[in-house]
């Protein structure tokens, strides 16, 4: 009785480990395809945080050309942290902000500011701009 009692208790408990990589995996993978769907189905995407100084500067920078970026506040989602996780897998870094411009990475702050500096930003957007101070 023991045995099968013990062979019972280690079965349930491979359920259990099993039961729960499978819910860590649909995790990261509802955030991959999110993370996924919000790049391509959006022109300008920034993942940022609301306090961070760099992500208001790079929204600026999109405020500048009166572009509206789709922006996920990192630090207002129960899954920001996974997705911040993930972003390393896509840019090499878990740092915000992360700036995407038709589904490509553009960079962070300072990418997004030199980009618009040089005039790059204006023609991935496919706009014209003025004469713009800098940021």
């Amino acid at each position: 009785m023991a045995a099968s009692a013990r062979i019972t208790v280690a079965a349930m408990a491979v359920i259990a480990l099993a039961a729960s990589l499978c819910w860590v995996s649909a995790s990261a993978s509802s955030v991959g395809e999110f993370v996924h769907n919000t790049i391509s189905s959006h022109k300008i995407v920034i993942f940022s945080k609301t306090y961070c100084p760099y992500c208001n500067r790079a929204k600026a920078v999109f405020k500048e050309l009166n572009q509206v970026p789709y922006v996920v506040e990192l630090d207002e989602r129960d899954d920001g942290s996974k997705i911040q996780d993930y972003l390393i897998n896509i840019v090499g870094k878990r740092t915000v902000p992360q700036v995407f411009i038709n589904g490509k990475h553009l960079g962070g702050s300072d990418d997004t500011v030199e980009a618009y500096e040089s005039g790059l930003l204006a023609k991935l957007l496919g706009i014209e701009t003025q004469a713009h101070d800098d940021l």
